[in-house]
């Protein structure tokens, strides 16, 4: 091979080696993004198993508090 052909296969494989650094990297941060959304989820679903079936129901004056008190 030639200088041109082995220098050319070099940097494709550079290339090749820094696309596969940020294909692991993007990987990672789905996997976070994924395990993130299933949290935010699960904290959803509780939520709406607490809130009262009936919103007109009365609801205690506590509940009616500002935050400082």
């Amino acid at each position: 091979m030639d200088t041109r052909t082995d220098t050319r296969l070099t940097e494709l494989e550079i290339k090749a080696s820094f696309m596969e650094d940020t294909l692991d990297r993007l990987n990672e941060v789905i996997v976070r993004q994924q395990q993130q959304i299933d949290l935010l989820t699960r904290e959803l679903l509780a939520m709406r198993e607490q809130q009262p079936a009936d919103p007109a129901a009365p609801r205690s004056l506590r509940d009616e508090l500002p935050p400082h008190y």
